[in-house]
């Protein structure tokens, strides 16, 4: 499962299936998707581009922007100042979904600067981690608190990654063990174990039984995680921790692309299910025990859902399968109905919105939006006009 060790931004598809609107607990009834406002957060540094990869019901906003240097430093952003919040070694940048909690403390993850002994053989965790391609570098977690950056342990591997945090300080991610993987990775790669981490001690999370390895990737305020569990070259399996026991989510068909994102405190999840043929993946939420399939936008036939608030407003993006063509669109689906967020702001905005990774009880969203002009890929904070509700 080395492949899918965090969110998956892209997606190849050939047919797009709208599900039909349903009516799910823990929704607004009877409104549709309101009118925003787009802020632009800006850059550290002299930088290009930056990303707001969550926001906590406070409105503030945690991210990562490229410096004038190329180096990545995560930011906290807050009633329109931006932080520098450094690194612990050559760069740094948040996790994805909800980095930020309610008491500001955030989460991440650092390049070390030290080669990965693994990194003769290929392994180049910080790429699976992060999305940063070709360090071979050891990547660790670390979580920003009292206004400096702490590292995390991980399970005696090299590696770790720390991903959203909840309201008590418990964070989700991934660590590598001591114990190599010969059936994920050929090469001999160190085990990936979902974890956990409470107060600077960190516990691991079994997987599904006959899988592997295992990725945490969200956390609710009662301590339920979700992630996956299975292998790349398999099955993977969208999967729920509940007092730490895991429990498949089930899938919409297929087999190999399953993975959970995200989790509200009303035990709703979202992520990412193939269809059958596993060509395809759409966006799913789950709830109760039901899978429920939340389709993708027209012409665009695969999706992903990145973010769940607890009003059970879902947001994600949909794609083709020529990324750099067809860029991601990104939607929020409430009520049974997906919208593009691109038609629900101005239409003489200078921005377009790329992607949506965050969404607050507030109804706010994150992540990143191109500049028209520019081409520059900048965080945004996209807010409700009071009163624009459809």
């Amino acid at each position: 499962m080395k492949a899918n060790s965090t969110l998956v931004l892209t997606s190849v598809g050939m047919l797009a299936t709208l599900a039909l609107p349903i009516q799910l607990t823990g929704q607004e009834g009877g409104k549709g998707p309101s009118r925003y406002t787009v802020v632009d957060l800006g850059t550290l540094g002299g930088g290009t581009f930056s990303v707001a990869a969550g926001i906590n019901n406070r409105g503030a906003v945690a991210g990562f922007s490229q410096l004038s240097t190329g180096d990545y430093h995560p930011f906290f952003w807050q009633k329109g100042v931006m932080t520098d919040l450094g690194t612990l070694g050559i760069w740094s940048v948040t996790g994805l979904g909800a980095p930020i909690n309610e008491r500001n403390q955030i989460t991440g993850t650092y390049n070390t600067g030290t080669p990965d002994p693994n990194g003769p053989n290929g392994e180049d965790f910080c790429f699976l981690a992060v999305g940063v391609q070709g360090t071979f570098q050891i990547c660790l977690p670390f979580v920003w608190e009292s206004d400096r950056l702490v590292s995390l342990p991980t399970l005696g591997g090299n590696s770790g990654a720390a991903g959203p945090i909840n309201k008590r300080g418990e964070i989700a991610g991934s660590a590598e063990t001591l114990v190599p993987d010969p059936i994920c990775s050929p090469s001999g790669y160190l085990q990936v174990r979902a974890v956990i981490w409470r107060g600077g001690n960190i516990q691991e999370l079994p997987p599904l039984p006959g899988d592997p390895e295992t990725t945490g990737n969200a956390i609710n305020d009662d301590g339920d995680a979700v992630g996956v569990s299975g292998c790349v070259a398999g099955a993977l399996h969208a999967v729920l921790w509940r007092k730490s026991t895991p429990v498949d989510l089930g899938n919409l068909g297929g087999v190999t692309g399953n993975i959970a994102f995200a989790i509200n405190n009303r035990g709703q999840v979202v992520g990412q299910s193939d269809l059958p043929g596993d060509t395809i993946h759409h966006a799913f939420l789950w709830e109760r025990g039901v899978m429920t399939d939340l389709g993708s936008l027209p012409g665009l036939p695969t999706s992903l859902a990145n973010g769940i608030n607890n009003r059970g407003q879902v947001v994600g993006f949909s794609e083709d399968a020529n990324a750099d063509e067809f860029p991601a669109s990104p939607w929020i689906w409430q009520n049974g109905v997906m919208t593009d967020l691109n038609s629900l702001i101005p239409s003489d905005s200078p921005w377009f919105i790329h992607e949506a990774l965050g969404i607050n009880d507030r109804g706010q969203i994150v992540g990143h939006a191109i500049d028209k002009v520019s081409g520059e890929l900048h965080a945004y904070l996209a807010t409700p006009v009071e009163g624009s509700e459809r």
